[in-house]
């Protein structure tokens, strides 16, 4: 007859038994469901150390999940031009993708969608699946938002343009994609960046970066009114300004009619997607628990 510490210790491996068998079932699941990585570039001022609760949301979600954060152009060096950034990404990105042989999925937030979308464009063999733009200037930005008062103090948004559109405000990358209604000439003429992959001005490449661009498998736009630092939020869904600051949505964007760099085509296939959240402010939108179920976790699989 089995003595009371003997029953206890079965009970305790009985116990730990118990706990591990889900464990070891969503491992299982895991490897045979094969989840993609996924690759999360940051936005103006943040770093890889920002992300931890996007990652945890990640592997609760979809256990085994290989979560990498680029821990690129932190902090002050997020104002590097968007060119040089696109290049320090892409270089830390492209050994990840070719050895994810079922692709990668991107969650890219606030600056980092743009520095995303430079990267998809010029990247002829990339293997983006879902390419999640979190609460990023895709049409640009124009507001007076604290951003603007901490950078530019001697600036608001209607005379920022006397900087942004010089040879040497196009080396700061929030003036890369600067998109002042009232100055539309000086924006298209002089921005080497959001003019450029948005083909609104001629560009020899622009025809390969839209066949670049059509490689990724989903386009999901996440932002929401009460962001408070893009400007228009709707800029997060390629929605922006008119001449009078009136919100032109996205399906009556020039730039979506003509289908310069992808937009049309993407909701042709039936894969450009919009999740649109009220409530968020901009910092939190990488680690709203809400926001990753309702807008994020469906796409990465």
């Amino acid at each position: 007859m089995a003595g009371p510490s003997f029953a206890r210790t079965r009970r305790r491996v009985s116990g730990a038994a118990g706990l591990m068998w889900p464990l070891l079932g969503a491992c299982l699941w895991a490897a045979v469901v094969g989840y993609k990585p996924v690759i999360i570039v940051h936005g103006l001022f943040d770093s890889s150390d920002d992300f931890k609760n996007l990652q945890r949301f990640i592997n609760e979600s979809h256990p085994g999940t290989n979560v990498t954060v680029i821990d690129l152009f932190d902090r002050g060096a997020s104002l590097e031009s968007m060119w040089k950034q696109v290049e320090g990404f892409k270089a830390a990105i492209y050994p990840i993708m070719q050895n994810a042989a079922d692709g990668v999925h991107f969650i890219c937030y606030s600056q980092g969608g743009l520095v995303c979308r430079g990267i998809l464009s010029i990247l002829p063999d990339h293997n983006v699946h879902s390419f999640i733009s979190l609460s990023a200037p895709q049409a640009g930005q124009y507001g007076d938002t604290d951003y603007l008062k901490y950078l530019f103090p001697q600036f608001v948004k209607s005379n920022l343009y006397h900087l942004c559109y010089t040879a040497f405000g196009q080396r700061v990358s929030i003036c890369n994609y600067w998109n002042d209604p009232h100055h539309r000439d000086l924006y298209v003429n002089t921005s080497d960046y959001l003019a450029l992959i948005n083909s609104e001005r001629p560009n020899p490449n622009s025809t390969e970066w839209k066949e670049n661009f059509l490689k990724i498998q989903k386009l999901v736009l996440i932002g929401g009114p009460d962001d408070g630092v893009i400007t228009p939020w709707q800029s997060s869904q390629f929605g922006f300004y008119d001449d009078n600051e009136t919100v032109i949505e996205i399906q009556h964007q020039d730039l979506y009619l003509r289908d310069v760099f992808g937009l049309k085509s993407l909701a042709a296939r039936g894969d450009l997607f919009f999740c649109t959240v009220p409530g968020v402010k901009h910092v939190w939108w990488h680690s709203n628990e809400t926001v990753f179920h309702t807008c994020i976790e469906k796409w990465l699989v």
